[in-house]
């Protein structure tokens, strides 16, 4: 018998499939940049493409900065939601794959597609990237994605990406580091999930709960065998204090 990927899927992360696809059908700009003004399509397609090189650009020239310059042909964009970020990275390397576990904000990724056919945009439903081969990008970049997954999902995935990076390529890893000492960092520590879901759909009417934990940078290093080589805090709202970690792999 034929076993499809749905049924396969590891229950996490089918619950994050059909909270992102929700997310993805309804409000996928708005899903992918939360601010309280832009909810009901108040996001413009070049305001929002633009908010992806306000941060790909600084990214790109800090990994040159730091002696980490990758060879600019393949990237992969992993959590890549409506192709925010995707679009901006094209304009720095040759090759853009943006995966995603969302089929409507793939959909609107190829939609908002500004680079002339230089990005793939790919569905996985897999609790790895089993589909890329070892050494297959140059850089992987993520950002503000692994919080959105249980815990063991998210370490997996950190896993494949230093496996999916060849040699002298790098990561960019943005994440969580801690929640703030404010009401609501403090609600998301304390809090347990099942009632911050509950909140989230009722009292802020949000369309799917957005999961969200930390990964800190010890166990980062933990996890990964290559050096970071720098952790810069960027914004974080009221929530969070994040970090963006560039990580050198080795030749």
């Amino acid at each position: 018998m034929v076993t499809s990927a749905v049924e396969v899927m590891p229950v996490g992360l089918e619950q994050v499939r059909r909270d992102w696809t929700r997310l993805g059908s309804t409000e996928p700009l708005w899903a992918v940049c939360v601010d309280p003004d832009k909810r009901g399509g108040g996001w413009d397609d070049d305001e929002f493409l633009a908010s992806g090189r306000a941060e790909i650009d600084p990214a790109v020239s800090r990994l040159d900065e730091l002696g980490l310059a990758p060879e600019r042909g393949r990237v992969l964009d992993f959590g890549c939601g409506a192709g925010r970020l995707s679009n901006a990275l094209a304009a720095h390397f040759r090759r853009v794959v943006g995966v995603d576990i969302s089929a409507p904000m793939l959909d609107e990724a190829r939609r908002l597609d500004r680079s002339g056919g230089r990005i793939e945009f790919v569905l996985n439903e897999r609790p790895d990237l089993s589909r890329f081969e070892d050494d297959s990008f140059d850089l992987v970049y993520t950002d503000l994605v692994l919080q959105h997954l249980p815990t063991d999902l998210a370490e997996g995935y950190l896993r494949e990406f230093a496996r999916v990076v060849r040699p002298g390529g790098a990561l960019v890893v943005g994440v969580p580091e801690s929640e703030r000492r404010t009401f609501k960092g403090l609600v998301f520590r304390y809090v347990p999930w099942p009632l911050v879901a509950l909140a989230q759909r009722v009292v802020l009417r949000y369309p799917a709960p957005m999961r969200m934990h930390t990964l800190s940078t010890e166990r980062i290093r933990e996890l990964l065998p290559h050096r970071i080589a720098a952790s810069d805090e960027y914004w974080g709202g009221d929530h969070w204090r994040h970090l963006r970690h560039y990580i050198e792999v080795g030749a």
